[in-house]
């Protein structure tokens, strides 16, 4: 199967990065290039472009995609959380601008044996963005307790049944293993109130991200980065990101607004003495979102936001 991604907030995007014609971008989510591609057209003869992946299929795609372009671009099959070290590899200190798009591609969906999706039966339980882990989602559903069960349900699903979907695996496994992403969703389906599931979205939704972001470490991934990619930046430099769901939307909100504003200092005092300085401006005061048109031609870009930060 070919590796397809429509590129959410392509422009919006790409245009809010301000490419400098000699400029050094990083692109930390590669995919299939598509943001990558529209940077690269942008950039000059000694312009550069990083891109990091940690999945092999998007390395491949994304590859063939720039091929044009290959004497400016370096792909590097890693995560962005050692995005320092990446570059350190290839002599860089500082960048002209970092992007992010954190949502799941629409080649890992659509791919049954990747097993994200829980429209899909018989699909194997995985959800690995990198398959050189060798954890996958049937080892958190099959060996996880039922309180961390319960917890990462609760907090990274936000789904208010999350202590009865616990239960409800739980009280499954001990049966046999769940194996497929199909059983899974059947005993999700178990745990919800049938009136419940006539009214809301698929039952399995919240789950199945949940254990996916658990799987990847997204979150902790995303927290201990951010603040090390703004230090990367060269003066007027911007970390753009697109998020997919509130919590990651959350924490990029605080994070820009914590570099802009690092002051700690009690407020009723004259002068600022905790010596905490600036470190830039938040360019999205609200987040840029996807345009009536967009959703209609990419529903999966839904709810997508777009947040963007500028180093001083």
């Amino acid at each position: 199967m070919t590796f397809e991604h429509k590129s959410v907030l392509l422009n919006e995007t790409v245009d809010s990065l301000n490419v400098k014609p000699d400029g050094i971008y990083v692109d930390g989510t590669l995919g299939g290039g598509g943001h990558a591609l529209e940077v690269c057209k942008r950039l000059g003869q000694n312009g550069r472009l990083i891109g990091i992946d940690q999945d092999a299929d998007a390395i491949a795609a994304a590859t063939m995609r720039l091929e044009a372009f290959k004497d400016k671009v370096t792909i590097v099959r890693n995560n962005y959380k050692n995005i320092q070290m990446v570059l350190s590899d290839l002599s860089i200190e500082r960048v002209d601008g970092i992007y992010l798009d954190l949502g799941v591609s629409s080649y890992q969906l659509d791919m049954p044996d990747r097993g994200f999706t829980y429209r899909e039966e018989d699909a194997p339980l995985d959800m690995r963005m990198d398959q050189r882990n060798d954890q996958t989602a049937a080892d958190i559903i099959n060996d996880y307790s039922e309180f961390d069960l319960y917890r990462i349900i609760r907090d990274y699903g936000e789904d208010k049944f999350a202590k009865n979907i616990a239960k409800h695996i739980v009280r499954s496994r001990a049966e046999k293993p769940i194996e497929t992403t199909g059983e899974l969703t059947e005993i999700i389906k178990g745990a919800i109130p049938a009136k419940i599931r006539a009214v809301g979205g698929h039952p399995s939704k919240k789950t199945f991200q949940a254990i996916r972001i658990e799987l990847n470490k997204e979150l902790e991934v995303l927290n201990n980065s951010l603040d090390t990619m703004i230090d990367l930046l060269n003066p007027g430099g911007r970390l753009a990101i697109i998020t997919f769901h509130s919590l990651e939307d959350r924490m990029v909100k605080t994070r820009f607004r914590t570099n802009e504003r690092p002051c700690i200092c009690p407020p009723d005092f004259p002068i600022c003495v905790c010596g905490k300085k600036s470190k830039g401006k938040v360019i999205t005061r609200k987040p840029i979102i996807p345009s009536e048109d967009e959703i209609i031609e990419n529903k999966r870009s839904k709810s997508s936001k777009l947040r963007v930060f500028e180093r001083n």
